[in-house]
């Protein structure tokens, strides 16, 4: 079992959670105070401001709000959270369900599907082929052992309203299972994000996708389309009227009757797999985040309800 340890500017000395600071406007907060100590101060204040003029983000990281606070996680753990929530989104199962999961795999893994643990424990929920999860190889696979863990929750009699620790200690049998409530509110902000419960409260900051990295425009496609499928079980609904590499989505069948929450659930997704993908745009309802801005602004038109437009780099 892997305790989840918060990296530094994560939370206060007393493990609050800080509120959401860019660290390119903290740096220049605080040279815009020392400009004035004298010519010497001016002239590295202008070196270091273009020093941070470069487009990369300081650290990549990925947020998801809740009642005005940020909950990080670095890309890849917005990756597997991505997976999981979105399994339970699949399957019809309640927010409450992926908050359970996403608490249990921070405490077993740190979201990391890890190829060691405890004795022979493995995987994001650190599950054990000797007590009957599976062989190695699917224990190894996140959509595997996210199903397996899924397939345990829902047999527990009332887990909705269980308290987390209770609900995770029915499947995993830890011997730690106070635990889990340690990022019971982390969790909940990431539930709420990618089951399409909190429109636009879901950002990445990650660097510009890697020239050596790019693809022609169908395979850049074919990269989104795969991660759609395996994750949500949808695919590319349509191609864009202008030709431009846009994998359109139509995420309606994904929550019947709530078209809205639809779209913002894959709209969400995007954004946190768009390290995996090399998503560099995210249009849903009204809102557009890119990996320039970091941030969901207005558009200036709206897609319909449940429509989602992913866009790639790709090469030229």
């Amino acid at each position: 079992m892997v305790l989840l340890t918060r990296s530094s500017g994560d939370t206060a000395g007393d493990g609050a959670p800080t509120r959401r600071r860019r660290p390119v406007r903290r740096a220049l907060k605080y040279l815009a105070a020392t400009a004035i100590v004298g010519t010497t101060a001016t002239v590295g204040v202008v070196l270091l401001l273009n020093h941070l003029s470069g487009t990369a983000p300081l650290t990549e990281r990925c947020a998801a709000e809740l009642d005005g606070t940020d909950w990080y996680l670095s890309p890849v753990q917005s990756d597997n959270a991505a997976l999981i929530a979105q399994t339970a989104v699949r399957r019809g199962l309640p927010a409450r369900a992926a908050t359970i999961a996403l608490a249990t795999a921070l405490q077993e893994s740190k979201l990391v599907n890890i190829t060691y643990g405890d004795r022979d424990s493995l995987g994001l929920f650190q599950q054990r082929p000797s007590q009957g999860w599976g062989t190695e190889e699917e224990i190894l696979d996140p959509v595997y052992s996210t199903n397996a863990f899924y397939d345990g929750l829902v047999q527990v009699d009332g887990y909705e309203n269980m308290e987390i620790t209770d609900a995770a200690q029915e499947v995993q049998r830890s011997a730690y299972p106070e635990a889990y409530a340690r990022h019971e509110v982390r969790s909940r902000a990431w539930a709420s994000s990618l089951t399409g419960h909190s429109p636009a409260s879901l950002t990445c900051e990650i660097a510009p996708v890697e020239e050596e990295s790019l693809l022609a425009p169908a395979p850049a496609t074919d990269v989104v389309a795969g991660r759609l499928g395996r994750d949500l079980g949808l695919g590319p609904s349509g191609t864009s009227a202008t030709g431009a590499a846009v994998v359109e989505v139509d995420a309606t069948p994904l929550t019947p009757g709530e078209p809205g929450r639809g779209g913002w659930a894959v709209a969400h997704w995007a954004v946190a797999t768009a390290t995996a993908t090399n998503a560099v745009e995210v249009r849903v309802a009204d809102q557009v985040w890119t990996r320039e801005s970091a941030e969901w602004t207005a558009s200036g038109e709206s897609l319909p309800a449940g429509q989602v437009q992913i866009l790639p780099a790709v090469a030229e």
